[in-house]
């Protein structure tokens, strides 16, 4: 009885719950972000999922009450009728951004070099008013703009375009130049100095051959912009002459304008070469942006 009373007597010995440890934290916070991730690329994805379907659609199966739905029969005939309708748009986009982008990345690289390794009198006023052009919206310049172009006599398409997207490119590639300058040794451009060098040799000699990443970057930004630009391209272009932009425009607005298929099919040949490009040169982009984050 006293063994027993003892027993009944003894308190008894509270065990709280094992503590998660930083391991079983870490495999949850991992769990966690993978998940929001995976739903937001399901979000990003549905509309693509919804072009791409209806791409293949024939005409009354395209329809938007069953824009979830598969094909009842997968067909091809709205990519053939989009590219017959795109085409000569795409050449005439090309047309406009690879110029565009290049003499646009070119003179931003002189204007950045200039602004950050070559100091004069009122730089910083300079690099401000470059920079002012990057917040003026287009829609505030459209109709002086216009008289301009009339008044030079500047043929309207691809010319025009052309030297709109350089000119409308100069204030974000001379940041993004400059930016990347400012990283540069400064003995580097002393030494060319020590040489002999002047100004234009050792932006050449030596600059540019290290301006790769800054390239990259500026490239991708002004093809991306020229490429899917439409303010522009319908104020100073039309459908015979413009872009790829406009001819998407009058593909989905005409005569077509029910077969929602052709139009999925040409949305997605108009966004496929901006996709591509970040496909095959994304990471170079990311890393030319980092490569030339510093204050300037």
């Amino acid at each position: 009885m006293t063994a027993a009373a003892d027993q009944l007597a003894a308190p008894r010995v509270r065990r709280d719950p094992p503590r998660p440890t930083s391991k079983d934290r870490y495999a949850l916070s991992r769990t966690l972000k993978y998940a929001g991730l995976i739903f937001f690329l399901v979000v990003v994805l549905i509309p693509v999922y919804v072009l791409l379907v209806t791409s293949f659609k024939g005409t009354g199966d395209a329809d938007p009450s069953r824009a979830w739905a598969l094909p009842e029969v997968w067909t091809l005939d709205n990519w053939v009728t989009a590219w017959t309708a795109l085409s000569p748009a795409i050449l005439r986009s090309v047309a406009v951004v690879v110029p565009s982008a290049i003499i646009a990345a070119f003179l931003g690289s002189l204007n950045g070099f200039v602004l950050a390794r070559w100091s004069f009198r009122g730089a910083d006023l300079v690099f401000t008013l470059i920079l002012f052009g990057m917040f003026i919206p287009y829609q505030a310049v459209m109709i002086p703009l216009n008289q301009l172009i009339l008044d030079l006599g500047i043929p309207t398409g691809v010319p025009t375009l052309i030297m709109l997207h350089v000119v409308y490119g100069i204030p974000i590639t001379t940041l993004i130049f400059r930016n990347y300058y400012m990283t540069v040794p400064h003995e580097l451009i002393e030494a060319g100095r020590v040489d002999g060098a002047g100004m234009l040799r050792t932006y050449w000699s030596i600059v540019l051959p290290l301006s790769v990443p800054s390239f990259v970057v500026v490239l991708i930004w002004q093809f991306t912009s020229a490429w899917n630009d439409f303010l522009f391209a319908v104020f100073f272009s039309s459908s015979q002459n413009g872009p790829v932009t406009v001819a998407l425009n009058n593909l989905a607005n005409g005569a077509l304008l029910q077969n929602y298929g052709v139009s999925m099919a040409g949305a997605l040949f108009a966004s496929l070469p901006t996709l591509l490009v970040y496909i095959v040169l994304g990471k170079y982009f990311v890393g030319g942006l980092m490569s030339g984050s510093v204050k300037g």
